[in-house]
């Protein structure tokens, strides 16, 4: 793990306990032996101070950084040949090759009784570009100031392969053009043979296990679905609490097809008359 870096690096970084792996179940495994066949196992590279401004929110977060196992053994095989064959010029390609999660611990964070957390779904157009077709950029900038002004702290876990409830960028991008000519978000998934929402929450369930310690905790979520794939993996004690922010005249049809597939959203929520 991390050869592809430089190995004495890694093994200064394992003697800091920076860089660890877990299992499904957050408990730490050995960093020297292969991971259990068939198993999920995660590497965890942190903390890192990481110093957060947007607008007049300043946070003071401590940055983990995640992938699996299986995702760097691939990035270690290609940036070898990458190396035999004096590929260093294309070592980019590695950064296309993993899907790299991350936490964001706030305050207490990883050492509270009650954390609050958010389960972030990666969003280029809404938490990059602004974009009002979606919530999720102000989702992402609400969640963070919510766990920095509870007081318990808190975590906000980042999914970087979620993008589109999973299907991709370029996907996004075809249903986004559906929608315009007059499919939902689900129906135009649906249109290019893609499921309504694969996204996998195996991952952020590790590490709720790892850092939550097998406590209850509070999940910023207006999502039945997330709560019950979550628990799906063992975890317990959640309470749902409701996120609802960034809502706009762009993104209300979108809205609206996600409380009729099931999200906790009222007429009210949206701006709309009561049905």
């Amino acid at each position: 793990m991390f050869t592809y870096l430089n190995p004495t690096i890694r093994e200064r970084l394992i003697a800091a306990g920076k860089l660890i792996r877990i299992n499904e179940r957050g408990q730490t495994l050995s960093p020297d032996r292969p991971p259990p066949e068939g198993g999920l196992a995660l590497n965890v590279l942190g903390p890192i101070p990481l110093p957060i401004k947007f607008g007049e929110l300043e946070i003071q977060a401590r940055w983990y950084a995640t992938v699996r196992s299986t995702e760097l053994a691939k990035v270690e095989e290609l940036a070898a040949e990458l190396s035999r064959h004096g590929g260093q010029r294309l070592f980019s390609m590695l950064a296309s090759s993993m899907a790299v999660n991350s936490v964001l611990a706030i305050g207490k964070g990883e050492h509270s009784d009650d954390p609050l957390v958010r389960v972030h779904s990666s969003c280029l157009t809404g938490d990059v570009f602004g974009s009002q077709r979606c919530e999720c950029g102000p989702q992402f900038v609400s969640a963070l100031q919510r766990i920095h002004e509870d007081p318990h702290g808190g975590m906000l876990i980042y999914m970087s392969g979620h993008e589109g409830r999973g299907i991709g960028l370029w996907a996004k991008a075809a249903t986004y053009l559906l929608q315009d000519a007059g499919e939902n978000t689900y129906e135009a998934n649906r249109s290019l043979g893609l499921p309504d929402d694969s996204r996998d929450f195996s991952d952020a369930a590790a590490l709720l296990h790892y850092f939550a310690h097998g406590r209850p905790f509070r999940l910023l979520t207006n999502n039945p679905k997330k709560i019950g794939d979550l628990e799906a993996f063992g975890l317990a004690g959640i309470t749902p609490v409701r996120h609802v922010i960034g809502v706009n005249p762009w993104n209300t049809r979108y809205l609206a097809a996600k409380r009729d597939w099931g999200h906790a959203l009222s007429e009210s929520d949206l701006g709309l008359p009561k049905k």
